[in-house]
């Protein structure tokens, strides 16, 4: 019976136990079954925190049974991406357990404050190493599988994290996105995912990859799930002097509002150029789809799109290559085959490549910022294609023949560098599997692109499991 509501979107699955239909505990429980009945072959968990939730699901039953008002994700089982401190573990950041280091000594910002809401972590999830790749292929932990076809990939960095909620092992997780490892995974496995403004969440306590690009954020089973999480964790943090303080309104509310009202008159563009050269018709066709279902036939083109994808792989090149310096110097042979020359070419990068990229940076970002003065919502796929099969090396696009790792993140890159907050909504293909759709808003507006996407959902329209 218990198993029955772990398909259910997380604020459900608060409401249920807030109501006394199900206990934390027995969601919790049946949680860990699913994952040791599926994650044998799916590898979507690195580690699990077993007694730790138990230990927390206990907590908010017995509040509830004391008639105290539980908080906004009480009992609700949750994972994150193996680069958020977990306290008493090592932090792999999909690396080799041989070169852990100590554990840590807290838990990350955003896990205190799951915690804080009143959800159950669950355990660790599986990633690309280091954060670098969008295939969750790890030499270390295993190739994530996606839960839609085991032959294909679940997309990367994040793999495990999305992977996890569409298989129903937790109700939510957490990941990051630098280049696109939110909505990548998102997109291969039908979840939603939000990429919040740059700083729009906290990544105190998160391993770093590339400071002034990694964002953090939420994938989730509805629209509305991922606004109920934004809002229970947004919030200062001095241990990221990047992060920006609470929306004054909560998204959540937006959300619901634009479900019954509408839009209220936004204005909503398809980006064109760079984002239909590289998408395969499929993936054009799901964007168009959703512009159409949100009132639009407007289109835009992100002329520096190209520029700002550059810009993305140079500073991620040249900050990981410096960050892992040490690491490659001392350790070469443990680190991940797939990553290790990758990194080694980023650390001999000159450092004049990346001052050009960052003053190419602020001119890509201006020309992104000038798009809203046409539109309030922008519009353009998650990636080209559907997931790919595992150990692809090859992506031929309309736009020509392309290396896969690298080149899955064609179309969220030039959204990357330039901070822009966005919500993936997984929509339907004529071959079943899912595409995501990105929908951009302005800086800070996340609730204008949580309430496209919750009408959206509302509709119908949307990829669904099962």
């Amino acid at each position: 019976m218990s198993s029955n509501y772990l398909s259910l979107p997380a604020w459900r699955q608060a409401d249920a136990i807030a109501n006394g239909e199900i206990t934390a505990r027995a969601l919790a429980e049946a949680s860990l079954q699913a994952i040791a009945a599926r994650d044998v072959q799916l590898r979507a968990y690195t580690d699990l925190t077993s007694e730790r939730a138990l230990a927390e699901a206990d907590a908010i039953d017995i509040r509830r049974k004391n008639g105290e008002t539980l908080p906004p994700l009480a009992g609700v089982p949750y994972a994150v991406k193996n680069l958020f401190d977990i306290a008493g573990m090592p932090t792999l950041a999909g690396g080799h357990r041989d070169r852990a280091g100590a554990p840590a000594q807290a838990d990350a910002t955003l896990v205190q404050r799951c915690a804080a809401a009143g959800s159950v972590l669950l355990g660790a999830l599986n990633m690309d190493a280091y954060a670098y790749g969008f295939t969750t292929e790890n030499t270390f932990h295993g190739t994530t599988r996606n839960p839609l076809d085991d032959s294909r990939v679940a997309g990367g960095s994040s793999g495990g994290s999305a992977a996890a909620v569409a298989a129903g092992l937790c109700a939510y997780s957490l990941g990051s996105d630098t280049n696109g490892s939110i909505r990548v995974p998102s997109s291969f496995c039908g979840t939603f995912g939000l990429k919040p403004t740059f700083g729009g969440l906290s990544r105190g306590g998160s391993r770093p990859f590339v400071h002034d690009i990694d964002h953090v954020g939420p994938f989730a089973r509805s629209a509305r799930d991922l606004a109920r999480i934004f809002d229970a964790l947004a919030g200062r943090d001095p241990l990221d002097a990047a992060c920006r303080p609470a929306p004054a309104q909560p998204t959540e509310a937006a959300l619901l509002k634009a479900q019954t009202e509408g839009l209220g008159g936004l204005r909503v563009a398809r980006l064109t150029g760079w984002f239909d050269d590289w998408a395969m018709p499929e993936a054009r066709g799901v964007a168009t789809t959703v512009a159409r279902a949100l009132g639009s036939t407007q289109e835009i083109e992100f002329k520096d799109a190209a520029l700002a994808r550059s810009v993305a792989f140079v500073i991620t090149a040249s900050t990981a290559g410096e960050l892992y310096r040490d690491e490659l110097r001392d350790h070469y042979a443990q680190m991940e085959p797939a990553n290790r020359d990758r990194l080694l070419a980023g650390s001999l990068l000159p450092a004049a490549w990346l001052a050009h990229a960052q003053r190419a940076r602020r001119i890509a970002r201006e020309a992104a910022l000038k798009l809203f003065e046409q539109a309030d919502l922008l519009i353009a796929p998650a990636t080209p294609c559907v997931a790919t099969r595992v150990g692809a090396e090859w992506l031929n696009l309309p736009a020509g023949r392309v290396p896969a790792r690298p080149s899955i993140g064609l179309l969220t890159q030039p959204i990357s560098s330039v901070g822009l907050p966005v919500v993936a909504v997984p929509m339907p293909t004529p071959e079943g599997l899912p595409i995501a759709v990105q929908i951009i808003a302005a800086p800070g507006r996340e609730d204008l692109a949580l309430a496209a996407a919750g009408l959206l959902e509302s509709t119908g329209l949307c990829f669904r499991h099962g």
